[in-house]
């Protein structure tokens, strides 16, 4: 996990130490930004591998900069931990509902962050995530993030790859929609149980003549399969 590379974007200097320090020390690298069109510079120069984001920023709020982010294909895929003084829980569901991973209130520790941080990476880039997985022609390149079908690209949203990269390397396992929230979103993430059933609409509209692979199970959940019964 060293060597990963940390943008910090925090309107408070001595917060930005803070973090720094806590980030030197458990190996990662990092950039430093004082708000949102700063922060968005570095980012589309650097491609950062997790973006720690104040969401009291002068100017553009982060949370307005994370759901710009989300829209971009090119960063849409870019973890965002959300750093705030505000703890309510609505203002938890606005975050993460914005494209946040995690969420962390002011004041933390240093070592709950970096914890925090490890655990939205590993969600990232699970182990064994990175090798490119086929299927009956159906391509995965998760080191790319592309995904072909029969050689033509096929075009899905951040969700719906997520679920379908989980799919492609848990083949033949039914899981229940709780399962495929806590694997997919990750825990502490307020969705409902519902809104599996609509990315698994939007990932079957996206395979198009691969929609066959991803199963109902009725009463159980989900499989990825290419057994018909």
């Amino acid at each position: 996990m060293s060597g990963k590379l940390v943008l910090i974007v925090d309107d408070e200097p001595a917060i930005r130490e803070m973090i720094a320090v806590a980030l030197e020390m458990a190996d990662y690298r990092y950039l430093e930004a004082g708000d949102a069109s700063q922060a968005h510079a570095l980012i589309m120069d650097h491609q950062p591998d997790l973006i720690l984001l104040d969401w009291m920023l002068p100017g553009t709020s982060g949370i307005e900069l994370a759901r710009r982010l989300k829209r971009n294909e090119a960063t849409a895929e870019i973890p965002i931990i959300m750093l705030t003084a505000k703890s309510d829980e609505d203002n938890k569901i606005q975050g993460l509902e914005s494209g946040a991973d995690d969420y962390i209130t002011k004041p933390f520790s240093p070592r709950e962050l970096v914890a925090r941080l490890r655990a939205v990476l590993r969600r990232a880039t699970p182990q064994g995530m990175d090798t490119p997985i086929e299927v009956e022609g159906l391509h995965l390149d998760p080191v790319c993030h592309r995904v072909t079908s029969n050689g033509q690209p096929l075009n899905m949203g951040p969700t719906e790859y997520r679920l379908l990269q989980f799919f492609m390397t848990h083949q033949e396992r039914v899981y229940s929609r709780s399962q495929l929230l806590d694997q997919v979103w990750g825990t502490n993430v307020y969705v409902e149980e519902r809104t599996v059933d609509v990315h698994i609409r939007r990932l079957r509209k996206a395979l198009g003549d691969h929609d066959y692979l991803i199963q109902t199970v009725r009463g159980a959940g989900y499989r990825f399969s290419t057994k018909t019964s």
